[in-house]
């Protein structure tokens, strides 16, 4: 029987293992929101009722993926990232806090927030109370928003530097982190690991606002970080050289750290599509993302065994043949349900080139709202259609969100349990 390093490594070499890999939790896009987590624990009765899930994301609020769902459920990935979380805290100090449905969680210390007049509840940055808000959770929610804080802009005094700021080089601390950790998770478990060092993602639209800064500088809102990639396009190029010169320098260090421990490095997390198709041609993907994600697996490829994660959501099938010419290894989540992703035609026609990470159920439609017997049917067509001669890793298209019906939940793995074994 292969251990699930094994699983794992033979898939993303484009051959059949044992069975299909499956990945919960291993990244920010392949895990699970922290109520659904609390209700999968509760049906399995790996806990008695009552008992609290970790917070490990606040801004999705996603749930601590355990050692002991990951052995109840067969999952063969593990993740490594960095010490702090998106509001820029440290996962530590844990105390008891409630969801808004009633679901028990232990969220950070620095998780120091109170429910404003109107029910909301506020995120500081660093946890810092004294510093303008960066997210907000509305009332009866589950996920927080992010707040738009942007300056004024001068296009006369506008700084590539400005957009910048939250990038630099490793510091000894995450650097004995990134270390520590990858020895534990190679040595104590047969996981294959993915590795996130933070900062390689250009542009993703979920990192712009920075809701880590106390105070950030540069261009911060969303919709004008979109419009600039047009409009100031030469500004947002310096800002990708210069991100990109510190990623290289920085991954020669984490590679350092960790070695090949890792089996996969998470490069970017930008989002390039919409339900109907990409939002960017093909021509301006070529133009202002090509050469620096090139510059980064090639690097990766040249020094490391390590293949190459890119998330997008939408319709990128247009986009896909320059994700391959850049290097790219593995595509998530794979939105099947976005215009022109067809499972099948995907795999037909990039199947031998790209593992297909996710895909495996449809998060917006069938998984929230279809019936155990509609998520089983999916669940089955897509190992079915993607799982031959393999290069595909099953997960979820994107996280699971709240309120899934704990039976689909079930269902989902007991199909990935029972029909991904090889021959399919």
């Amino acid at each position: 029987m292969l251990t699930s390093r094994e699983r794992v490594a033979l898939a993303l070499e484009h051959r059949e293992p044992d069975r299909v890999p499956l990945d919960l939790g291993s990244s920010g896009v392949t895990g699970m929101h922290v109520s659904s987590v609390y209700r999968l624990r509760q049906a399995l009765r790996l806990d008695p009722p009552g008992t609290p899930v970790r917070v490990i994301e606040p801004y999705q609020m996603l749930g601590e993926i355990a050692p002991d769902l990951i052995d109840a459920l067969g999952v063969d990935v593990v993740g490594l990232s960095g010490r702090r979380t998106l509001f820029g805290f440290a996962n530590e100090g844990w105390k008891p806090w409630t969801l808004f449905d009633g679901t028990p969680v232990l969220v950070p210390a620095a998780f120091n927030t109170e429910p404003e007049p109107n029910g909301d509840i506020l995120m500081y940055p660093q946890g810092d109370r004294a510093a303008p808000p960066s997210g907000r959770m509305p009332y009866g929610g589950f996920y927080f928003d992010t707040i738009i804080r942007q300056d004024p802009i001068d296009d006369a005094r506008l700084d590539p530097a400005d957009n910048l700021e939250e990038f630099g080089p490793l510091s000894d601390e995450d650097l004995t982190h990134f270390h520590h950790e990858a020895e534990r998770l190679y040595h104590e478990t047969d996981k294959a690991i993915v590795g996130n060092m933070g900062g390689t993602g250009l542009g993703d639209i979920a990192l712009v606002p920075a809701p880590w800064l106390k105070h950030p500088r540069g261009i911060r809102d969303v919709a004008e970080w979109y419009m600039s990639t047009i409009t100031r396009r030469d500004y947002v190029r310096r800002v990708f050289e210069r991100q990109t010169e510190i990623s290289l320098a920085n991954l020669e260090r984490f590679y350092e750290a960790v070695g090949d421990r890792i089996a996969v490095f998470f490069v970017t997390g930008t989002d390039f599509g919409m339900q109907t198709g990409p939002f960017i041609s093909p021509q301006t993907y070529r133009d202002l993302y090509f050469p620096f994600h090139k510059a980064l697996n090639d690097w990766i490829h040249e020094h490391t065994p390590w293949k190459t994660f890119i998330h997008t959501c939408g319709s990128v099938v247009a986009l896909l043949p320059d994700f391959i010419e850049a290097g790219f290894d593995i595509l998530n989540p794979v939105q099947c349900s976005a215009a022109g992703m067809d499972p099948r035609e995907l795999k037909a026609r990039f199947g031998d080139r790209l593992t297909f990470w996710g895909g495996g159920v449809d998060t917006q439609r069938t998984l929230p709202f279809g019936t155990p017997e509609e998520v089983r049917a999916e669940v089955r067509e897509r190992i079915r259609t993607f799982g031959p001669g393999g290069g595909f890793v099953f997960n979820t298209v994107h996280n699971v969100q709240a309120r899934v019906p704990v039976e689909n939940l079930l269902a989902m793995y007991e199909t990935v349990r029972e029909a991904g074994h090889y021959p399919l």
